[in-house]
C-alpha cells in the first residue's frame, strides 16, 4: 500500500472501539520476514547471524537496528540511507489470524537478506564481501528487488553459501508465479519454505493442487522443500526422504504472525547442525509455537524457555 493508505489504516484502528472485542493497543516492533526469522536464530538458538541491507534515516530506522543490535546481530553491512523506513501494519482477529499490508514505495531500498520492506537501490549495492564466512544466504521472494535477488544468489554460489528462500505470500506468489517458477527452475535455490497457501497458488495448474503435490514440485527443484499446514504441522522433503511433523504448542495461537519466521529459525538451526529431515521439522515446530503464544513476531523470554522445554521432551540438541 501507499504511505497514505497505510495511514489511514493506522487511523481507523487508532478510532476503531469494537463492542464484540477489547482492542490490544498498537504495538510497534522491529520485524520483516528475514529479520524474525535472524533474530529467531539468533536470540533463541545462539546463531551467529549478521543482516546485509539498509535502514531510512527515521525513527523506524532507529527502532530496527537498535532491536537488532540487542540481540548481538551483526549489523555492521547495513547501510544508512536518506529516506523513511518501510512500515508493515498486521491486523490480528480474535483467532490469531494476521493480515498484512507493507508500506514499501517510498521506503529505502536495501536487499532482501534484511527485511521484505527494504531492497538494495541497485544490485551493484551488493558485493561478495557481503557473503564471504556465510553458510547459508536467507531470502525472501519479493518482485520489486529480482535483480538483487538474482545477484546475491551468483555471488552466495561463487563464495559456496546455501540460498534458502521463502515464498512470502500467496498474493506475491500469485501475482508474479512466472518469475518465481524461472527462479525455481534454475536449480540455485537449495531450500524452499512455502505455506498451504503458498503452494496452493504455485502449483494452481496441475491436476492435485494439494501440499504434498507442491512438496513433490518443489523438491524436484530443491534439495530440501518444505511445505507448512498451521495448525496441522508440516511436511518436508529431500531427496526420497519424505518427513512429516505435528504443530506443537498446545494452545490456541494469540498471533500468527511470524509463525513460518520462526519455523524456518528452527529448520535452519537443524541444518546448521547436521539434524536429520524429520528432526529439523521438530525443531522448526518448536520455534514456530514459540512465536504465536504472543503478540508480534518477536518471542518473548517466557516463551524461548517454552520452546526449549519442548525441544527437551522430544530428545533434540538444546542450543
Amino acid at each position: 500500500v501507499e504511505s497514505e493508505e497505510l495511514n489511514f489504516i493506522l487511523d481507523e484502528v487508532k478510532n476503531s472501539h469494537p463492542i464484540d472485542y477489547v482492542a490490544v493497543p498498537l504495538k510497534t516492533i522491529a520485524g520483516g520476514s528475514v529479520a524474525n526469522t535472524i533474530r529467531g536464530l539468533a536470540a533463541g538458538f545462539g546463531i551467529n547471524c549478521g543482516l546485509i541491507g539498509a535502514y531510512g534515516d527515521d525513527e523506524q530506522g532507529s527502532l530496527f537496528v537498535n532491536n537488532m543490535n540487542s540481540y548481538n546481530i551483526d549489523i555492521s553491512k547495513l547501510r544508512l540511507k536518506e529516506g523513511p523506513t518501510a512500515q508493515c501494519v498486521c491486523l490480528v482477529d480474535k483467532s490469531g489470524n494476521r493480515t498484512m499490508r507493507p508500506c514499501l514505495f517510498n521506503a529505502v531500498k536495501v536487499q532482501a537478506t534484511s527485511l521484505i520492506c527494504f531492497e538494495f537501490n541497485q544490485a551493484s549495492d551488493l558485493t561478495s564481501a557481503d557473503l564471504k564466512g556465510s553458510k547459508w544466504l536467507v531470502m525472501r521472494y519479493a518482485i520489486l528487488n529480482m535483480d538483487v535477488i538474482q545477484t546475491a544468489i551468483k555471488l552466495a554460489k561463487q563464495e559456496g553459501v546455501l540460498v534458502s528462500l521463502d515464498l512470502a505470500s500467496f498474493e506475491m506468489v500469485r501475482k508474479f508465479r512466472s518469475p518465481l517458477l524461472q527462479l525455481l527452475e534454475s536449480g540455485s535455490i537449495d531450500l524452499c519454505f512455502a505455506n498451504e497457501d503458498e503452494a496452493a497458488e504455485l502449483i494452481k495448474d496441475e491436476e492435485n493442487a494439494d501440499p504434498e503435490s507442491a512438496l513433490d514440485f518443489l523438491a524436484r527443484r530443491c534439495r530440501w522443500a518444505v511445505v507448512t499446514l498451521g495448525s496441522k504441522g508440516c511436511i518436508a522433503k529431500s531427496g526420497k526422504e519424505v518427513a512429516r511433523v505435528p504443530a506443537i504448542g498446545g494452545c490456541t495461537a494469540v498471533d500468527a504472525t511470524g509463525a513460518g519466521d520462526l519455523f524456518a529459525s528452527g529448520f535452519l538451526y537443524g541444518l546448521v547442525m547436521g539434524l536429520g529431515l524429520e528432526d529439523c521439522c521438530r525443531m522448526g515446530s518448536c520455534s514456530g509455537g514459540s512465536v504465536v503464544r504472543s503478540i508480534g513476531g518477536e518471542v518473548a523470554p517466557e516463551n524461548w524457555r517454552w520452546m526449549y522445554e519442548q525441544i527437551q521432551r522430544r530428545g533434540l540438541p538444546l542450543p
